[in-house]
């Protein structure tokens, strides 16, 4: 068995397909789901990162991992149905990493530095999340 997994930005269906396994992070804390997952709903953390990975049968993973950035939204899984209703999203193929950089850059030079216990900015953290599903690392991790 598989999961039926769509990733839906308010512009429509960014990406959808089969997949083994996918890994994301909410207010609650990461949550990896694999075919017959209990139902769930949770609330995408801002700035986080979605990894699909593909199904793998006979010990071979079918197709290629698709990961994207996403700013904020909802997840939710049901029936081996899983939904991730994304603000903004961007496919790791789509993200320009200079372009994305120098963005980063941009707003944390406009940006107020963080008071103690407070997170940076919502836009901080999607250029962070997009330079990590790129593969850059974004945060110095």
């Amino acid at each position: 068995m598989t999961l039926q997994v769509e990733l839906v930005i308010p512009d429509g269906e960014l990406w959808g397909g089969p997949a083994g396994m996918v890994i994301a992070k909410t207010l609650d804390g990461d949550i990896g789901v694999l075919t017959g997952h209990s139902p769930v709903i949770g609330i995408l953390a801002e700035g986080s990162v979605v990894r699909i990975l593909p199904e793998a049968t006979d010990g071979a993973a079918e197709g290629s991992e698709v990961v994207a950035a996403v700013s904020g939204g909802f997840f939710s899984v049901a029936d081996d149905r899983v939904s991730v209703l994304a603000r903004e999203a961007r496919l790791s193929e789509q993200i320009d990493i200079k372009a994305v950089q120098a963005s980063l850059d941009d707003a944390l030079q406009h940006a107020e530095p963080p008071a103690a216990g407070e997170q940076e900015a919502v836009a901080v953290r999607y250029f962070r999340a997009q330079l990590r599903a790129a593969g850059a690392a974004g945060d110095g991790s």
